[in-house]
């Protein structure tokens, strides 16, 4: 089969990292530029040592150049900042994989509101398409414009939104409360996020007005039927590097047990790959998952509350970020869907 030429704008953060660290090893994918105006014509190695036996340099993102050379690029920039480079490859027929949060909304009102600006590409925004791939495989085939989810969304919507769509849980109450990585605040020096601040600390932040917010709910809503839901979210820094673990309290309809709980969770992602559902009673946890591809699901029932408790984990990077991109990738080319992320 022949490879598909990528380019990674953006691709000296830890995102760009992790889809290096993917895409070098991918059986079907030659990378051809990964840009960093900060590391401009330096060898990749210089910042990631990791990889001294790739032959790659950085470079100022050239848009003419890249869309000559390339057939897909993913976008490992800011918000705000996605958009700008999105559009011209989008109107040159290259497949976009945006890493930001530039496309996820649905509601231009709603990025105003999270974001405080108006969006600067709101035509692109109404074509593009959330990338989930374990719920949205066809659209993201149709789309030249994947939005890949955010890592905390992520989290929360697969082990949650089946239990909406199938009735089981009420819209009302739901409470997530998330715990993240470092590595999520971005590749940066920046005093929260240095060791001594972080090490031997957990520090909720972000409890209301979260910028993951809206688009969790966008996610929950739809997957219900209903036109809103509200939920909290509540995001915790902890003094690891990668990895998220979202804990999710629902409240079940009348009559609902563990078992029909579970029943529709391996039903839903029986063909799944990247989605394990956990025994009942047994919950989630980091170790599991860090540097994969998998989100874990572990579920309960308490009939004290009449709750439903969700536990899911996640590599914030991997299926949060880079791998979920890939993963998207992999799809709209007719590739395995595991394809350099086993």
């Amino acid at each position: 089969m022949k490879k598909i030429n990528v380019s990674i704008v953006g691709a000296a953060g830890y995102s760009g990292e992790e889809l290096l660290r993917l895409l070098i090893r991918h059986p079907h994918a030659e990378i051809k530029c990964i840009t960093s105006r900060k590391n401009d014509g330096v060898h990749i190695s210089e910042v990631f040592p990791r990889f001294a036996d790739t032959d790659l340099y950085f470079s100022k993102p050239d848009v003419n150049k890249i869309i000559e050379e390339s057939d897909v690029v993913f976008l490992a920039l800011p918000h705000g900042l996605a958009a700008e480079y999105a559009e011209p490859f989008v109107k040159a027929g290259l497949r976009v994989f945006d890493l930001s949060a530039d496309f996820r909304l649905n509601s231009l009102e709603k990025y105003k509101e999270y974001y405080k600006v108006d969006h600067p590409a709101p035509e692109l925004m109404k074509m593009a398409v959330y990338g989930a791939p374990e719920r949205k495989k066809q659209e993201i085939v149709d789309t030249t414009l994947v939005a890949c989810p955010g890592c905390y969304p992520t989290s929360i919507t697969l082990p949650l939104c089946p239990l909406l769509k199938s009735g089981l849980v009420e819209t009302e109450g739901i409470v997530a409360s998330s715990m993240s990585g470092v590595s999520g605040a971005g590749r940066k020096v920046d005093l929260p996020f240095i060791f001594p601040e972080c090490n031997e600390s957990v520090r909720p932040y972000g409890v209301t007005g979260h910028r993951h917010l809206p688009e969790i709910e966008q996610e929950l809503a739809e997957a219900a039927g209903v036109e809103s839901i509200a939920i909290n979210f509540i995001p915790h820094l902890v003094p690891v590097t990668r990895g998220i673990h979202s804990t999710i309290i629902a409240k079940a309809k009348t009559g609902v047990t563990a078992e029909e709980i579970g029943d529709v969770l391996r039903t839903v992602y029986a063909d799944a790959p990247f989605v394990r559902v956990l025994p009942a009673g047994k919950l989630a946890d980091t170790k599991h998952i860090t540097l994969t591809n998998v989100c874990e699901i572990g579920y309960a029932y308490d009939e004290h509350t009449g709750n439903v408790i969700l536990s899911s984990a996640i590599d914030n990077l991997t299926k949060g970020a880079s791998g979920q991109a890939v993963q998207s990738m992999n799809i709209v080319f007719g590739f395995e869907e595991t394809a350099g992320l086993l």
